[in-house]
């Protein structure tokens, strides 16, 4: 097919009205009915009709003593004029949605990787185009969050998927993993140790998740798996202010999520200690409720954070 008969129907100047016409005949199969139903006279319909004739250069309906009825030419046109309409009618809802997220409101939670970086970015880009769109982020652990958004005050979150729940009515879109490495104090002695193993710091004190979360389940299975005995010496937190305190007045070392410690070490608060940990948290991603409607405001910052994980992972 050549690009002029591709949009024959430009040339044509092919009107609404026509398709709207053509369903009307299919329907009632009656010219008076149908011109009736469409609030146009007789002459004014038969005229339509025939010039759309004219135009495809073939006949459209096989006129009967009683009514008329579709050809096979006709089939084909009213079943494209209804698929036209259809979508038409569907870009009235789409442009009608895309008003009201621009200026709605949507409330999302994060897990502190997330919230720090990939989250503000997304944020960043939907303020420009939506300014009035009110955004609310909170950042607690995955099972926190995931109450919340099981009781409706959260419209999606940013987190992982925990093994322990139900997860049938959860959808889950993964977007990155999470390794974590070992941080301390700006001006702590193993800062540029050379050759540091796992061993050389088994012994320190550390700052750690509680006892039942996952990353501190992570950690002693790191040191178990080594041969070694998980740090004795802990102090469990997961307030960030509290850490980043201790670990400024101690020789304490703390696990910490990469994203999140580079972030740190920009700001010249803590220091990346020169050793890879053979430790490694489960990737994070987007969890919505299954069969629950997004909001047009949720489904755009949704799409925002799916192009700015893009380009940060």
């Amino acid at each position: 097919m050549s690009h002029s008969d591709s949009n024959w129907f430009l040339r044509a100047r092919l009107k609404t009205r026509q398709l709207l016409l053509l369903i009307a005949l299919d329907e009632e199969r009656n010219i008076h009915r149908a011109a009736e139903a469409l609030n146009m006279t007789q002459p004014a319909a038969s005229k339509q009709l025939k010039d759309l004739e004219d135009m495809l250069d073939v006949q459209l309906f096989e006129r009967l003593p009683r009514g008329m009825r579709p050809t096979i030419y006709g089939d084909a046109m009213i079943r494209h004029s209804r698929m036209a309409l259809t979508s038409l009618s569907q870009a009235h809802d789409d442009i009608t949605a895309l008003k009201s997220g621009l200026s709605g409101q949507v409330d999302v939670g994060a897990i502190l990787t997330p919230g720090m970086n990939l989250l503000p970015a997304a944020i960043a880009q939907v303020k420009q185009h939506s300014p009035m769109l009110r955004i609310g982020i909170e950042i607690e652990s995955s099972n926190i969050l995931l109450e919340r958004m099981q009781r409706g005050s959260l419209d999606f979150m940013v987190a992982r998927i925990l093994d322990q729940e139900d997860n049938r009515n959860l959808e889950y879109e993964e977007l990155a993993d999470e390794p974590v490495c070992a941080v301390a104090r700006i001006d702590h002695p193993l800062r540029h140790a050379s050759n540091l193993q796992l061993k050389d710091i088994a012994d320190a004190g550390w700052i750690l998740s509680p006892r039942g979360s996952i990353l501190r389940h992570r950690s002693d299975m790191m040191f178990h798996k080594n041969g070694l005995p998980p740090p004795s010496n802990v102090v469990d937190t997961t307030a960030a202010l509290a850490i980043i305190s201790l670990l400024q007045q101690t020789d304490f070392l703390h696990v910490m999520p990469v994203e999140v410690s580079r972030f740190y070490a920009q700001l010249n608060v803590l220091a990346i200690l020169p050793i890879e940990l053979p430790c490694k948290m489960d990737g994070f991603g987007i969890i919505t409720r299954r069969n629950h409607i997004l909001s047009p405001g949720a489904k755009i910052l949704q799409q925002a954070i799916r192009e700015a994980a893009k380009t940060i992972y």
